[in-house]
C-alpha cells in the first residue's frame, strides 16, 4: 500500500557530496516526520537526520554542519545534502517515514529498501 523508495546514492570521494531523495507513494492520509538512517557494516542502524511536518529538525551530532535535511510536504518528498563527506559515512542509507496510511488514524513507521553510500578515495 505504501512505498518508500531512495535515490542518489553512489560512490563519492572524500570530500564530496551527494543528495539522497525520498518518494513516499501509495495510500497515505497523512505523514508526520521523516527521516534518513544509516547503517554500517557491523554497526547498528542510526539516525542520521529527521524532520517533522512542522520543520523541526534533527541531526546526529557526527554530521551537524555537513548535512542538510529537507521535504516537500505536498509531494511526500524528503531529501538529504550530504558535504564533505568523511569515509566514516559509509553506510546503507535507510529513509523512515512516520505514517498514517488513508483510512486509518494510527502513524507507522515505514522504512525504504535503502541506498548505498560509499565514500573513498
Amino acid at each position: 500500500q505504501v512505498q518508500l523508495v531512495e535515490s542518489g546514492g553512489g560512490l563519492v570521494q572524500p570530500g564530496g557530496s551527494l543528495r539522497l531523495s525520498c518518494a513516499a507513494s501509495g495510500r497515505i492520509f497523512s505523514i508526520n516526520a521523516m527521516g534518513w538512517y544509516r547503517q554500517a557494516p557491523g554497526k547498528q542502524r542510526e539516525l542520521v537526520a529527521s524532520i517533522t511536518s512542522g520543520g523541526s529538525i534533527t541531526y546526529a551530532d557526527s554530521v551537524k554542519g555537513r548535512f542538510t535535511i529537507s521535504r516537500e510536504n505536498a509531494m511526500n518528498m524528503v531529501y538529504l545534502q550530504m558535504a564533505n563527506l568523511k569515509p566514516e559515512d559509509t553506510a546503507v542509507y535507510h529513509c523512515n517515514a512516520d505514517l498514517a496510511v488513508a483510512g486509518t488514524w494510527d502513524p507507522v513507521d515505514y522504512w525504504g529498501q535503502g541506498t548505498q553510500v560509499t565514500v573513498s578515495s
